[in-house]
């Protein structure tokens, strides 16, 4: 007769890496052990260790070039069954993320929503370009096929706060207390806390001091019925343009835009660069604008804005530009022509423009708002789940649906 705890299924071990400086994984994690499951998370330095530190979590204090030995030793003896990250293309993720692949364990990532303003991105493998979401739109309408639509009143407010003050905590920790993982090196771009954080508060100040005269002129070219196509920016720094993109930066994409603007759009239209509304602007991309734009001789033809209410830009606008921006899903729910330069799940024809960017300005035609209806409709079944990360009942709750998926195995799968 067979021994019965021989024949018992493993029980389940999640690894939690690095995510938003809130207590969402803490949350997932206590949800989980309720149930039986254990986990473990991983600090890679003074940050994580400061919004996880004590039970279940243990510190790497290695060399990064060692990571990947540890990872994937850690993952074996410890009988991992899953992982859990925000975001897959961190240097330390990335390696992760390959390895436990290898390994059979199933890998969850999430982030912002691609939908917004108050859900969070949940899924296996990989968002965005790696995301696993189907571009055809066949097997979009059968997913979306008997499911309810969406109520698109927000239901939760995130706090600005204390994301700030995650963030600020987070960073000065890591500067200050470094020392308590000497070798740990950042995988991302994002300039210096001590410059980051002071740039980006002065921005966001000089920009709501001028906020209403940027709305007063965004309002006179609405009026006007002047053609114009949008481009709103993305972070320099975003691992959607690092890793999704064909673009080393922002501004190799304003200069690629802008050429094919000059030599392909209708001569009386204009171009609009919106800024991200966190970009710290440490570089200067009104000039860099103005440099390419006087290059191409359309210097008169361009406009770069600071601000501006965005689906009214969205609304009014003969088409949308974007290399792989949440805006983009905008554009699609307002119903304007927008064409993806990089990588993005919402790049499915019927959607977005598939003949390029140089035909886009002559030949762009609006979405289907069916197959846009269904997208939507299974992108936030599949991947989507109510909730944010620093406002304590979207918090609570995320977490909750989270450990649900989790517990379920229906992680990327269609949820009623």
């Amino acid at each position: 007769m067979k021994d019965p705890a021989r024949c018992a299924p493993p029980t389940p071990h999640l690894v939690f890496l690095q995510g938003m400086p809130s207590p969402f994984y803490r949350q997932i994690a206590q949800h989980l052990k309720a149930e039986g499951w254990r986990v473990t998370r991983i600090n890679l330095c003074t940050g994580d260790w400061l919004f996880w530190h004590g039970e279940d979590a243990i510190s790497y204090r290695g060399r990064r070039s060692q990571w990947p030995r540890f990872i994937a030793q850690f993952l074996t003896e410890q009988g991992v069954t899953h992982v859990l990250l925000l975001g897959e293309n961190r240097r330390y993720h990335r390696q992760a993320v390959d390895i436990a692949l290898e390994l059979g364990i199933q890998v969850v990532v999430n982030d912002f929503g691609y939908i917004r303003p108050d859900w969070i991105t949940f899924e296996r493998n990989g968002m965005s370009g790696g995301s696993l979401f189907p571009r055809d739109p066949v097997a979009i309408r059968a997913m979306a096929a008997g499911l309810p639509d969406i109520d698109w009143t927000p239901r939760f407010a995130d706090s600005a706060f204390h994301m700030a003050r995650g963030d600020l905590l987070y960073n000065l920790s890591n500067l200050f207390m470094g020392w308590l993982y000497p070798f740990y090196r950042r995988s991302d771009r994002r300039p210096h806390t001590l410059i980051y954080t002071p740039a980006s508060g002065l921005r966001l100040l000089t920009n709501r001091l001028r906020q209403k005269r940027t709305e007063q002129s965004v309002q006179q070219l609405i009026a006007s019925q002047q053609a114009y196509y949008l481009f709103p920016l993305q972070l320099d720094f975003d691992f959607q343009i690092v890793a999704y993109s064909p673009f080393d930066g922002i501004a190799s994409s304003i200069a690629h835009v802008v050429a094919s603007f000059a030599r392909h759009a209708p001569k009386h239209a204009l171009l609009l660069l919106k800024e991200h509304p966190w970009d710290p602007a440490l570089k200067n991309w009104e000039r860099i604008l103005q440099r390419e734009a006087a290059r191409w001789g359309v210097g008169d033809r361009v406009q770069y804005l600071r601000g501006g209410h965005l689906d009214s830009l969205i609304t009014h606008a003969q088409g949308v530009v974007t290399v792989n921006s949440t805006t983009g899903m905008r554009a699609l729910q307002l119903g304007r022509p927008l064409v993806v330069l990089g990588q993005a799940v919402f790049d499915v024809p019927g959607m977005t423009h598939q003949g390029g960017l140089d035909s886009f300005w002559t030949q762009a035609t609006a979405p289907d708002a069916g197959l846009v209806r269904d997208f939507l409709k299974a992108v936030a079944a599949a991947l989507q789940m109510r909730g944010v990360f620093f406002e304590e009942e979207g918090l609570r709750l995320a977490a909750q649906e989270a450990a649900r998926r989790l517990l379920g195995d229906c992680v990327g799968t269609i949820q009623q």
